[in-house]
């Protein structure tokens, strides 16, 4: 088998999962995408691994670390969308603008001597 037909059908991947990410609005949708992507990768992989005959087989290896670290990314992503959507309501990326509460009021980042002179003057 040539080395073409898998380059090719990884580019293809890869170039669905491109679109993909930046055309989609659904979160869930957009980390189906980067999957895809990752795939893509890992095609290659696989086939230049094949191709150059590598008695270590590097390629498979590193086509396992990219498959644990993409479960790994999967797992989070959908657990953090979960939660967006269970607060906000909706996974539509562009409403996501800020993750902080809109409820809630702004807290300084850093406490020091600045925000305790305001809190010595609003208790005075």
């Amino acid at each position: 088998m040539h080395l073409a037909y898998p380059v090719v059908l990884a580019a293809l991947l890869f170039s669905v999962g491109v679109y993909g990410v930046l055309a989609r609005r659904n979160a869930i949708l957009v980390l189906m995408s980067v999957e895809l992507m990752l795939n893509a990768v890992n095609l290659n992989l696989v086939a230049f691994d094949v191709w150059l005959r590598d008695t270590l087989h590097a390629g498979q290896a590193l086509t396992l670390f990219t498959i644990t670290i993409a479960a790994a990314e999967i797992g989070l992503g959908l657990a953090i969308v979960l939660l967006v959507y269970r607060h906000r309501g909706s996974s539509d990326i562009d409403r996501l603008t800020a993750l902080a509460d809109p409820e809630r009021p702004e807290r300084p980042t850093q406490p020091g001597p600045a925000a305790d002179d305001e809190k010595a003057e609003a208790t005075a």
